[in-house]
């Protein structure tokens, strides 16, 4: 302290630059995030016994004989959830949503649970995962691989053709899954009814499941967008890298009826866990004012000011939004703008500016429910493996399951505040990443021409996302040659000083890759204007 000189040390050293592994774990320490687990952790998970015993099954319903398989992406590591189905006696569906149990096995206050508190969530760049857990419990123990007994807990929902929940039960159980799917093999059984599956392991029992959860889940989201929840369909990109981490193309993540099944049940599970919580047990319930202590998943409603700017900013174009008065207005009135202009390059504006007005969504004791999703209640209960405030829900249904009291609010508070910050820290690192590999894949295609829609404009820039790959660079104004262009904020414009030329969101422009600096992690692009001009 007070010394005109400080001392420092080096802690770690990262590599050469513009390595890929020297960038991947810049990234991770920019943000301050773990890039392996201490020894000690290893060794805890490590000792934890592989065998299910008669005291572990004690207390469990047991599953093991029903229908059950997962659905995953093609290259995941770890299933923490499966689908079970049985039809009953009475014509209605019993559908069982298993997690792994993870709170069994990772006990409050141990080395384990501390660290995967501190890490509060998975972190997934480009080319890695960076586990909450160490492989032992997230590959092996609390994965839910196909022909494996595994401890699960479970939400089991009685529902009728017509997807109505008329029971539910909470509870531990263990399973054991029949079939691994990935999205792919269940959305060719979904596209190929009345057709027998290639693999001779697929039963008629099985692809039957998948047809009968695939029209529950039809009807569910139906519902769900009927109800107000809103429909943005902006594309997901993708980067794939090769073994050394180099880029090799960039393509859209198509999402079909298959990740639609596994998204409508995992919201299922999700919201009925809150809401039996929230209303003390009680089925369609109102909320008890004397509820027990819980974590909820809540997004607020958007920014009103922000939605009056995107009412203004679509009568640019000739649309009108809706009645914005309520919250509920403000949702059908914005999936029906979006509606309207599906397929027009205005549309991609729309959605960006009504995405930036969305609050954003956080973990609370204190419900106000789930805006986007249009649910009362919510709660994040189905990734325990990978987002530590589900482990934490796991525990208090359990407690609550055996008639224990609230838990302290403002202790399950700040674990909320901290679990929030280490979504966004992991988030931002995660956008980082994408933008690091995205930039590096057009290192090689400068000079090279595209056509783009403006994605973003402020006074100094013109950001532009060259098709089809979505890759975002700006132009700067002070480079476009035809004129001086100003930023008209209140109309979210950029305007030609002397020709008047007008560029908005999502205006069709043609520009050309003017540099790609990976170190600064900075893609500058040209425009590419008209002669006459």
């Amino acid at each position: 302290r007070g010394e005109p000189n400080p001392h420092g040390y080096i802690s770690d050293v990262l590599g050469e630059p513009g390595a890929n592994e020297t960038e991947m774990h810049a990234i991770l320490a920019e943000y301050g995030l773990p890039y392996r687990f201490e020894p000690a952790v290893e060794n805890a998970a490590d000792a934890i016994s592989e065998e299910i015993t008669e005291k572990d099954l004690k207390g469990r319903k047991d599953f093991r004989k029903i229908l059950t398989f997962t659905i995953d992406p093609t290259d995941a590591k770890d299933f923490d959830d499966a689908l079970s189905l049985a039809r009953l006696k009475n014509g209605n569906f019993e559908v069982g949503v298993h997690i792994a149990d993870v709170s069994y096995y990772v006990k409050p206050g141990t080395l384990m649970d501390q660290e995967a508190q501190a890490r509060g969530t998975s972190v997934y760049l480009v080319d890695r995962t960076v586990p909450m857990l160490p492989e032992k419990l997230s590959n092996k123990l609390c994965s839910l691989r196909p022909n494996e007994d595994k401890l699960t807990f479970s939400a089991v929902f009685e529902m009728t053709p017509e997807a109505q929940v008329v029971d539910r039960w909470f509870g531990r159980t263990v399973i054991c899954s029949d079939y691994r799917f990935d999205y792919e093999g269940a959305q060719k059984i979904i596209e190929t009814e009345g057709k027998e599956p290639e693999d001779p392991a697929i039963t008629k029992e099985i692809r039957d499941a998948v047809f009968e959860l695939n029209k529950l889940a039809s009807i569910m989201r139906k519902k769900r967008f009927s109800a107000g929840a809103i429909s943005f369909e902006r594309p997901e990109m993708k980067v794939e890298v090769d073994e050394t981490g180099k880029p090799l193309r960039v393509y859209e993540k198509i999402s079909k009826e298959a990740n639609w099944l596994i998204e409508e049940f995992m919201l299922l599970a999700n919201k009925s866990v809150a809401e039996f919580i929230a209303t003390s047990g009680k089925m369609n319930g109102k909320e008890d004012k004397n509820a027990k202590t819980f974590i909820y998943r809540i997004h607020d409603e958007p920014n009103s000011e922000k939605i009056a700017g995107l009412g203004r900013f679509v009568g640019n174009f000739g649309y009108k939004l809706g009645p914005t008065g309520s919250g509920r207005d403000i949702a059908k009135s914005l999936n029906s703008l979006l509606v309207d202009a599906k397929g027009k390059p205005e549309c991609d504006a729309f959605q960006m500016i009504a995405l930036r007005s969305m609050a954003k969504a956080v973990y609370s004791t204190d419900n106000i429910g789930h805006y986007g999703l249009a649910f009362k209640y919510y709660t994040h209960f189905t990734s325990p493996i990978r987002r530590y405030p589900d482990t934490m829900v796991h525990r208090l249904l359990a407690m609550y399951l055996d008639n224990r009291e609230s838990q302290n609010k403002e202790y399950y508070e700040q674990k909320c505040v901290h679990a929030s910050e280490r979504e966004q820290i992991a988030a931002n690192a995660e956008r980082d990443s994408i933008k690091y590999k995205l930039i590096e894949y057009m290192v090689d295609k400068v000079g090279q021409e595209y056509d783009g829609t403006v994605s973003g404009l402020t006074e100094w820039g013109m950001y532009v996302e060259i098709k089809p790959e979505m890759i975002e660079g700006m132009v700067a104004l002070r480079e476009i040659r035809s004129d001086f262009y100003d930023f008209d904020e209140e109309n979210y414009r950029i305007v030609g000083k002397h020709t008047k030329k007008v560029f908005r969101l999502g205006d069709p422009v043609r520009i050309r890759v003017k540099s790609a600096n990976l170190e600064q992690r900075l893609l500058d692009y040209e425009l590419i204007e008209n002669e006459q001009l």
